[in-house]
C-alpha cells in the first residue's frame, strides 16, 4: 500500500538534528537519533503524535542520548544495528544489512555503512524517497572516521551515492555551511560549488532555517574531499599489496560530496 510520510526536523544542542516522522495510515510516529528526549517529547506532544518507534543509526550519545527517557515516557521500539547491539541503549529489534523493516505502512531497506563508526546504518525509505543516514553522509560532506578505514568508508559512500537523486538526504548535523566554505577555497572556479554555497549562505541567513534535508543528487559534481576520500582509499589498498601503510586520518575531514 502506497504511503507518505510526514517529517520534522528538530534542531537540539549545536548543530544536531532530530528527525520525527509520521506514517499517516498506521498512525505510527519514529524519532531518528535523538541526542536528548525533551524537545523530542514536547514536538511529539504539540502535534498529537505517540511516539511508537526510535531509529537509531550508530552509537555516539548524541545519536542515543534520548533513548531511554523517550522509551519510559512513551513505550516505544527502540531499532538498531545489530552489529552495534551492545552500544545501543534500550534496544529491542536489531537489524542489518539488506533488512527491511516496516515501519506502519512504509518500509526502510537498511544499509550497514561503516567508516563513522564500525557499526552505522542508514534507514532508506525508498518510495518515500526518504534517507536517514546519521553521521555517514551530509550535504557537500561526510562524517569524521573514528572507527572506520579509508576503504569502509569510501564503499559506505558509494552504496549511498548510487540511490535516487531524488532522494532526500536526512542527515544529523548541520554542516553544510562549512563544508561548502571549504570546498569553494579549493576548486575557485567551480561555478556550480559557488552557486550551491551562496544559496547555502542565504538559507542560513534566515534564522532558523537548515540548508537539509538536500536532495541526494545536489551538487553531484565532485568537490575536492570526495577526490581525495577516494585517492586515500586506493592508496591504502595499494598499501596492503606493497607493505605501505596509509595515514589513518587521511579521509577522516570532510570526505566526500555526495548530497
Amino acid at each position: 500500500m502506497s504511503t507518505t510520510l510526514d517529517i520534522v526536523r528538530i534542531p537540539v544542542l549545536n548543530d544536531n538534528y532530530v528527525w520525527l516522522m509520521r506514517e499517516p495510515q498506521s498512525g505510527a510516529v519514529a524519532v531518528v537519533d535523538p541526542a536528548v528526549a525533551g524537545p523530542v517529547l514536547a514536538e511529539a506532544e504539540k502535534r498529537r503524535w505517540k511516539i511508537t518507534h526510535i531509529l537509531n543509526t550508530h552509537h555516539h550519545g548524541d545519536h542515543v542520548g534520548g533513548n531511554l527517557e523517550i522509551k519510559k515516557a512513551t513505550g516505544c521500539t527502540i531499532v538498531g544495528p545489530r552489529v552495534d547491539r551492545a552500544r545501543i541503549p534500550g534496544i529491542d529489534v536489531e537489524v542489518d544489512d539488506g533488512d527491511h523493516y516496516r515501519f506502519g505502512e512504509a518500509e526502510a531497506e537498511v544499509f550497514f555503512v561503516p567508516g563513522h563508526t564500525s557499526g552505522h546504518i542508514a534507514y532508506a525509505f525508498r518510495e518515500q524517497r526518504a534517507l536517514f543516514c546519521g553521521d555517514t553522509l551530509f550535504a557537500l560532506g561526510c562524517g569524521k572516521m573514528f572507527e572506520g578505514t579509508p576503504q569502509q568508508f569510501w564503499t559506505s559512500l558509494a552504496r549511498l551515492r548510487a540511490l535516487p537523486d531524488d532522494m532526500r538526504v536526512y542527515c544529523a548535523h548541520e554542516y553544510t555551511q562549512s563544508n561548502a566554505r571549504f570546498a569553494v577555497t579549493i576548486e575557485t572556479d567551480n561555478k556550480t560549488l559557488m552557486d550551491r554555497s551562496a544559496a547555502v549562505d542565504a538559507a542560513r541567513a534566515r534564522r532558523g532555517h537548515g540548508a537539509v534535508a538536500a536532495r541526494r543528487g545536489e551538487g553531484h559534481q565532485p568537490v575536492p574531499a570526495r577526490r581525495r576520500a577516494g585517492r586515500a582509499a586506493r592508496r591504502r589498498h595499494d598499501g596492503r599489496r606493497s607493505g605501505k601503510g596509509v595515514r589513518r586520518g587521511a579521509a577522516s575531514q570532510g570526505c566526500v560530496s555526495v548530497a
